[in-house]
């Protein structure tokens, strides 16, 4: 009997299945982004120069490896279909042209990184000593980017085949090497020299290669995993298509979500290094956030494919209205917190008052923000799961790109400036005027990307019942 077949089927029990898959998820999201929590907070301790800096090019890496960590998130709904449907030897030889695919992708992200002057030439007159820490921070990422990806194979694998706390034990165990390595090379401790935001660059990548060799250890030692006969073997193109026309879109997607935040940063640093540094805490606030609903969004999507692969696919879409129930628990529970614990959150990140003044008027479209946020990102992985990705990326660049990005742009710094003055004065009061109407807009972008992909789900269930 497959997984998926085996999976209880009350509502109340899929709920559990989902949170059962789904914490161990949410931890190790947590325990990576807390490498951006870590970096900005630190930098920020730094100097305003090197927050400034961070904001930057970690919006520039981000970018570049989510959208390529999209393309190998691919192997999700195909390793998870296999494994509901009992073809083990199809996951392990799949998972190994995975591990093609992210090296090929690993080199196309490292000439991305290696010209950031294109990507600053939006940015305005940004100073000369923060360009040349974003240069040097992105070309000691360059080093971790293979690394990285990889690791997303290994992460992949555990999440398709109801293993996800692999991921969650090494990922945790790289926030403390993380921690000691970024004390080391941004401050300068124990005699070297003080390096500023390369300083966690380097720390990053670093991490990367040490969480990558553990994580390849215990897959070829785990009992578990024997099973599936993983190897990585040569390329095979017919695969590496399939994974290419599944993940080409995926990748999309995941570009054009994180890709708002991206020009938002480039954007906002036109009005100066302290409206970026508190755009940038309001930024790395919101992936936090996210992380919850990505996590349910990554368990549900896992489960629904096991049920899809094993035939099962009026439990398949009770998984997946269980996982939308249960985002939107957690963006209510999220938004208490945040709004609880404003003051304590802004005092982790700064010490620079007049960073956290702006921070402060930007958090207060936060908590709309996530809901509309959560809803979208569980909606979309709900797609996925049945191997659909073209449509909603045209949904999403819609509304993400059209209205999100270039709305905000248009009346943040464009032709309309200043046309939403009155709203933003009432949602977000004393917010820099370009960095509050592009959180509106944003928000906006989010509501009605998640509404169009919730109608599509609905309708990919219709048509596959048929």
């Amino acid at each position: 009997m497959s997984a998926a077949a085996a999976a209880p089927i009350g509502f109340g029990a899929t709920l559990r299945g989902i949170a059962k898959q789904a914490w161990p998820v949410l931890i190790s999201q947590w325990a990576g982004i807390s490498f951006g929590v870590l970096d900005t907070a630190m930098t920020g301790h730094a100097s305003a120069s090197d927050l400034a800096a961070m904001a930057l090019s970690a919006s520039i890496y981000i970018t570049i490896f989510v959208g390529l960590m999209g393309v190998v998130h691919a192997l999700i709904p195909i390793l998870a279909q296999h494994f509901g449907a009992g073809n083990n030897l199809e996951v392990g030889r799949s998972w190994g042209q995975g591990v093609w695919l992210a090296l090929g992708l690993s080199g196309v992200g490292a000439i991305l990184m290696l010209f950031p002057d294109v990507w600053l030439s939006m940015s305005g007159n940004v100073d000369p000593a923060v360009r040349d820490r974003i240069a040097s921070y992105l070309r000691a990422l360059v080093l971790a980017l293979p690394a990285a990806l990889v690791f997303r194979t290994i992460y992949a694998l555990g999440t398709s085949v109801s293993r996800p706390k692999l991921v969650m034990a090494i990922n945790l165990t790289a926030i403390g090497f993380k921690a000691f390595f970024n004390w080391l090379f941004i401050y300068g401790s124990l005699g070297l020299p003080a390096m500023g935001a390369t300083g966690a660059g380097l720390a990053t990548a670093l991490v990367s290669w040490m969480s990558l060799g553990l994580g390849l250890w215990v897959i070829t030692h785990d009992r578990y995993y024997r099973r599936f006969r993983l190897h990585v073997g040569r390329p095979d193109w017919k695969t590496l298509k399939e994974l290419l026309r599944l993940g080409i879109p995926m990748g999309g997607s995941y570009l054009v979500e994180v890709s708002a935040f991206t020009f938002m940063a480039l954007l906002v640093a036109r009005e100066g290094t302290y409206v970026t540094g508190g755009h940038q805490i309001m930024s790395n606030l919101a992936a936090l956030c996210y992380m919850m609903p990505m996590a349910l969004g990554v368990a549900t999507a896992a489960l629904t494919a096991q049920a899809i692969g094993a035939g099962n696919l009026a439990h398949a879409h009770r998984i997946g209205m269980a996982g939308l129930a249960l985002g939107l628990m957690g963006a209510l529970l999220t938004a208490v917190v945040l709004l609880a614990g404003r003051p304590l959150i802004l005092a982790a990140y700064t010490g620079d008052s007049q960073v956290a003044a702006v921070a402060t008027t930007l958090l207060a479209v936060l908590p709309l923000f996530h809901l509309f946020d959560s809803m979208q990102c569980i909606n979309s992985y709900l797609l996925r799961a049945y191997k659909v990705a073209v449509v909603p990326l045209l949904l999403q660049t819609v509304a993400l790109a059209g209205v999100g990005l270039v709305g905000g742009w248009w009346f943040g710094f464009g032709p309309g400036r200043g046309g939403l003055d009155g709203l933003r004065n009432f949602l977000v009061p004393g917010s820099p005027q370009g960095a509050g109407t592009m959180w509106l807009m944003a928000m906006a972008g989010l509501a009605l990307s998640a509404a169009l992909l919730h109608f599509w789900y609905r309708h990919i269930v219709r048509a596959v019942a048929r």
